[in-house]
């Protein structure tokens, strides 16, 4: 008899985060909570963005962008595991793994990019406010915007076409909570050498040049703020940017606890945490950032809610 992990090629077996049946229920209503309130928070933000003119400015326009990836990126992997849970049905096909896979890197690679943006948005609006209109105009910002995804679309494309051509002859059991590169790296038997010289590459060319670019922006923008001679002035130019530091912490924080932690600290269940932490946290987390101390924005929500209150009645 042929061992498991061999007798369907085609597949691989995702290990999930519940085996005692005594968790699995609570674990699917937490997580299907979390989901939904990441769907609903993300909607509102999207759909104000859309359906108000006063919101059409660069920064509300990346403020939608980055709605958008934090409900794909956790679509691309929520559903899947809330199907697992309650179904115990733990297999993937190898080309939904693959596609689960480029897609998740998409996502994560256009939010690094996103947030460079942002970033560099900030810097304009603070260091340089007589420009804003010239460097950052509507027709720029659309350039940057399409810019990122196109970047981030086609980043994780060498990714997945070599990571996909390995062997995985060792076992077809991902002791993960979905198809991510690392758990599939360990099953693999093919060389990886190759594979491993692209990510570093594209680590340094990608990651890290956003990174760069993210804090250099940052040097200038709280250059700029400390020499600002009035408390008030350095309050309101600090509360513009506030929201997009912490997000940035919290997003480079996890990613360094998820991928970049020493070798002697890995283990299925960290990465499982932190990977959980990574899908469910930062999606969660940035609409509230980004919009509780708003007050334009939390005005025209308010005014939204009572024409559709108002539209609603008359009918």
């Amino acid at each position: 008899m042929m061992p498991e992990n061999e007798s369907n090629p085609n597949e691989f077996t995702v290990q999930g985060i519940a085996d005692s049946p005594h968790l699995r229920i609570p674990l699917f209503t937490a997580i299907l909570s979390a989901y939904l309130i990441i769907i609903f928070s993300n909607l509102i933000i999207f759909a104000s963005i859309i359906l108000d003119s006063h919101l059409h400015t660069p920064m509300y326009i990346f403020l939608c962008n980055l709605s958008v990836i934090d409900i794909s990126s956790t679509s691309t992997i929520l559903p899947n595991l809330l199907a697992m849970l309650i179904t115990q049905c733990k297999t993937i096909s190898f080309l939904e793994c693959f596609i689960q896979l480029y897609f998740f890197m998409c996502f994560a690679c256009t939010e690094i990019l996103l947030l460079a943006a942002m970033a560099y948005d900030r810097y304009v609006a603070i260091c340089h406010p007589l420009h804003c209109s010239i460097l950052m105009s509507p027709k720029h910002c659309v350039r940057l915007v399409l810019t990122v995804w196109v970047m981030g679309s086609f980043d994780p494309v060498a990714h997945t076409i070599l990571i996909a051509n390995l062997s995985y002859c060792r076992s077809h059991q991902i002791d993960h909570i979905f198809c991510d590169l690392s758990p599939l790296l360990k099953l693999t038997c093919s060389d990886t050498f190759t594979f491993e010289i692209w990510n570093y590459i594209d680590g340094a060319l990608l990651s890290v040049s956003a990174f760069i670019l993210t804090l250099i922006s940052y040097v200038f923008i709280i250059s700029t703020i400390l020499n600002i001679q009035s408390a008030s002035g350095r309050h309101k130019a600090f509360s513009t940017c506030s929201s997009h530091i912490t997000c940035v912490i919290i997003f480079y924080g996890t990613i360094i606890c998820l991928y970049m932690r020493p070798t002697s600290m890995y283990s299925p269940g960290q990465d499982k945490f932190f990977a959980l932490l990574y899908i469910i946290l930062i999606p969660m987390l940035n609409p509230l950032l980004y919009t509780l101390k708003n007050k334009d924005f939390n005005n025209i929500l308010k005014k939204l809610i009572k024409r559709f209150l108002l539209s609603s009645i008359l009918k």
